[in-house]
């Protein structure tokens, strides 16, 4: 099976679908350079996953931005003690619970 250059072709733009435009030109040139005389497709996608990963630069997490000490409030819910089948509260929800899978 020969290895053409629409094979690495192929297997850059797979892997630098991931990056922005200015780092998928970059990681194109470096790309070529690296793989000189490869032997297959396995090899060259060995040696590109990992080139790959040095021009990756993933994304912020915006959710974890508000997760600080001044945004957790305490709640009587949350620090209170769990509601049990034994108190009243649990009775009543257990019973109300039941009420609506049997007129349901």
């Amino acid at each position: 099976m020969s290895f053409t250059t629409e094979d690495v072709d192929t297997i850059i733009a797979e892997l630098g679908a991931s990056l922005t435009p200015s780092q998928y030109s970059a990681f194109v040139a470096a790309a070529h350079a690296a793989l000189g005389n490869c032997s297959g497709p396995g090899a060259a996608y060995r040696i590109l996953r990992d080139l790959q990963k040095s021009f990756f630069i993933p994304p912020i997490d915006t959710r974890t931005a508000n997760t600080g000490a001044r945004h957790q409030r305490a709640s009587k819910l949350a620090n209170g003690p769990p509601v049990d089948e034994d108190s009243v509260r649990g009775h009543t929800s257990a019973r109300t619970r039941w009420m609506r899978g049997w007129r349901g």
